[in-house]
């Protein structure tokens, strides 16, 4: 089951979902969640200037490293021996690896400029676009480990 919070702004964060697949677990840590929610809560927490901005751009960056730190627990698709049967749900696994991988990049770069740029309100655009694409990525990781145990349970015949 995954339960979903959703921001005063509308964004949905997904809760903690975890399914067991063939051996190995595919799991949303509820650290992912948590780090989602605190990067959310900083992002819309109110401007400031002056040596506000700069303890603002701190928690940003600590909050960053939380959900990279997350992500970074994320292990890649393992190769079993019922790939033949399940190659198109190998592909989907390697595409979210992927996928993982984009994000960390994205979160390397946005961490810079959260502690440089002097555009605030634009860090703060890019920072809520990553967190919906971060959002968006639990759920297809979570999509994944639902169709592996239906494709071993036999789905829904």
């Amino acid at each position: 089951m995954l339960v979903s919070t959703i921001t005063p702004h509308g964004h949905s964060i997904p809760g903690s979902t975890v399914a067991e697949a063939g051996g190995t677990m595919a799991a949303t840590s509820a650290t992912l969640t948590s780090a989602l929610r605190g990067l959310t809560a900083a992002n819309e927490a109110p401007g400031r200037e002056g040596p506000g901005l700069g303890s603002w751009r701190w928690t940003m960056r600590q909050r960053m490293t939380a959900v990279r730190d997350a992500l970074l627990e994320e292990t890649p698709p393992s190769q079993g021996p019922d790939d033949d049967r399940d190659g198109w749900l190998a592909a989907r696994g390697g595409t979210s690896f992927r996928e993982r991988n984009a994000l960390l990049m994205r979160l390397g770069a946005l961490g810079t400029r959260v502690l440089e740029d002097p555009d605030v309100g634009a860090v703060r655009a890019e920072v809520a676009r990553l967190v919906v694409d971060v959002t968006r990525h639990v759920q297809r990781v979570n999509d994944l480990a639902y169709d592996a145990v239906e494709i071993e349970l036999g789905g829904s015949e």
